[in-house]
């Protein structure tokens, strides 16, 4: 497959990783195809463990060359919504939202609700999530504007029906209502959609002074009364800030692979409507990129975008996206991270409602899945909260442990734990998770977890298991061992968790956010290491080529060892640099 790369052309483009028959696993777009693909699979490329994972998996790849980037994005959206590949970011929810129609275009205008919008001259409000505000609009516009509800062509003069005997219709179709009388009805109602109170009202106010100077004082109590009303209607609306016209406001929350989405509608100022998301397995430190998947799959439906999005996050391709939403607007979309004021305070608002949704949807699968789980493992009671216990060691040097806490459906990050091992000698995993497990559980006090998660077979399973019978802690113990994923008792039974069941995932998940905060914790104790080598004072050496050094030797003996040849085989070297770097290591034996 690497080989193959080389005939991929430097153009931008859409790629599809594939595994066993052809099952997609990801799309992604890219400016230049051939260095995007490349990433993947070079061995430095420090992909997060997700996408390591997938890498792994990929079997068979293809690509989609465009003329551009903004061509790109369009066809990856489309193939992302049509796929929903496993490791894209994907917003679960098929629906278009409603939108309200007044058809312009035709002689004699009306409400029509619709669920996808068109370039046809028409003008759409809305998006109306959920939709019971849209209908409450409806009715409202039906019992206080005079238009047809009708979709007659009206071509020809009929009979009027029966909505006109009960006042609830104009009869255009029978010539009852002059054409500048039914338009200004229609300026009313798209003034009313709009949010334009203000104007609304003085249009109002101006028609009943004139039917009743023309003593049409039947006509004048009625428009009196949809005054009243429509007073009362605004008072109901949660009018935000008036002056802020329109936004959509993306609100982020996230712990851990989960995250929720809250996205509030303001139109004129007015709060017309909300829509959350949860989404699971959420790639590590990647929240630009999900950003930019949150925006170009929620508005590659039929949205019409505002004239501003804020957002906490600033998406990769701002400047692409921007295009794309032009386009689809029919005018000029910001992405903007607001700094003060009143936006700042509503995107505030937005993330807390991400936050809630979160903490809600963990409580309600939390409950459930703790009895499923004290189920399969066969527990005397069901746990409350998990802790597990993981080791680090990478070429043999800074060994380290980690705990993570997991209690009610989320990940307690004030209860994590990192250590540095101090009191095991050389590399003796059973040593190290027997020290680890007495130095965290010790400092615990009252949080002691009712299932205790170890990353390893059988042989930690019972080191760990000593350790707690020394600090006189009874609780429920299993170790978990991957390939295949499987966890295993204090009786010595083996239970699969290869099953996708949410007990066997909820696991899993735990086991990999501990392995995750231990490499975490490791790579910063390596990363300080290497910033205090001796390989910083040496002029042209950076962090770079310093990395690089340690990479390709191993260890600062390795480097001592090397030869000048052995030096330039490295990307970035050549014999100057070379030469100084063995004279000052052997300087500083």
């Amino acid at each position: 497959m690497i080989a193959e790369l080389s005939n991929v052309p430097r153009r931008p483009g859409v790629y599809i990783f594939k595994a066993q028959k052809e099952k997609v696993l990801y799309v992604g777009k890219a400016k230049n195809l051939r260095n995007r693909l490349r990433s993947y699979f070079r061995e430095s490329s420090g992909l997060e463990p997700r996408k390591a994972a997938m890498v792994k998996m990929i079997k068979d790849f293809s690509y989609i060359v465009t003329d551009n980037e903004l061509e790109a994005l369009i066809l990856e959206a489309g193939l992302i919504k049509r796929h929903k590949p496993r490791f894209n970011i994907i917003l679960r929810d098929d629906k278009n939202y409603p939108y309200i129609k007044l058809t312009v275009t035709e002689k004699w205008p009306r409400l029509e609700v619709v669920r996808g919008i068109k370039r046809d001259g028409n003008i759409y409000f809305g998006p109306y999530i959920p939709a019971q505000a849209m209908w409450e609009a409806v009715a409202f516009i039906r019992r206080n504007f005079l238009l047809r509800p009708c979709n007659y062509s009206l071509d020809r003069v009929m009979r009027p029906c029966i909505q006109y005997e009960m006042k609830k219709c104009p009869a255009p179709c029978a010539g009852k209502t002059s054409k500048e009388e039914y338009m200004d009805v229609v300026e009313d109602v798209k003034l009313f959609l709009s949010g334009e109170k203000k104007e609304l009202v003085k249009n109002l106010e101006l028609k009943m002074r004139v039917y009743s100077e023309q003593m049409r004082y039947e006509e004048a109590a009625q428009v009196r009364d949809s005054i009243s009303r429509l007073q009362r209607a605004f008072e109901s609306q949660k009018v935000i800030a008036p002056e802020l016209g329109d936004h959509d406001l993306i609100g982020f929350f996230r712990e851990g692979d989960m995250a929720a989405i809250n996205i509030l509608f303001l139109r004129k100022g007015v709060l017309i409507g909300s829509k959350d998301f949860f989404l699971e397995k959420v790639p590590e430190s990647e929240e630009q990129e999900i950003m930019k998947s949150v925006i170009e799959l929620f508005y590659a439906k039929d949205i019409i975008p505002p004239e501003s999005i804020l957002v906490g996050v600033m998406p990769v391709d701002r400047e692409t996206l921007k295009s794309w939403l032009r386009d689809k607007r029919g005018g000029s979309v910001n992405i903007e991270i607001p700094r003060r004021g009143k936006k700042r305070d509503l995107l505030k608002m937005s993330n807390e409602n991400a936050r809630l949704h979160l903490e809600t949807r963990k409580r309600s699968a939390g409950d459930d899945v703790m009895q499923k789980l004290g189920e399969k493992l066969s527990l005397v009671q069901e746990p409350v909260s998990i802790g597990a216990f993981d080791v680090s060691t990478i070429q043999g040097s800074e060994s380290v442990g980690a705990f993570v806490f997991w209690e009610r459906g989320s990940f307690k990050k004030a209860l994590y734990r990192h250590l540095r091992i101090k009191e095991t000698q050389g590399v003796d995993d059973y040593a190290m998770m027997r020290e680890i497990v007495l130095r965290t559980m010790r400092n615990l006090d009252d949080k002691t977890p009712g299932l205790i998660v170890i990353d390893g077979g059988k042989g930690q399973l019972d080191v760990a298991y000593k350790a707690l019978q020394e600090l006189g802690i009874i609780k429920d113990l299993i170790g978990i061992a991957k390939n295949p994923d499987r966890a295993f008792l204090l009786n010595g039974e083996m239970i699969s968790l290869e099953d996708k069941d949410k007990a066997s995932l909820l696991l899993k998940r735990i086991r990999d956010e501990v392995h995750r905060f231990a490499i975490t914790f490791h790579r910063k104790l390596r990363d300080k290491r290497l910033m205090d080598s001796p390989l910083t004072r040496i002029p042209g050496i950076g962090r770079k080529r310093r990395l690089e050094l340690l990479r390709h030797f191993g260890s600062l003996e390795g480097i001592r060892c090397a030869t000048i040849d052995d030096i330039l085989t490295i990307k970035g070297f050549n014999r100057r640099i070379a030469e100084r770097l063995l004279e000052e290591m052997k300087a500083g034996t």
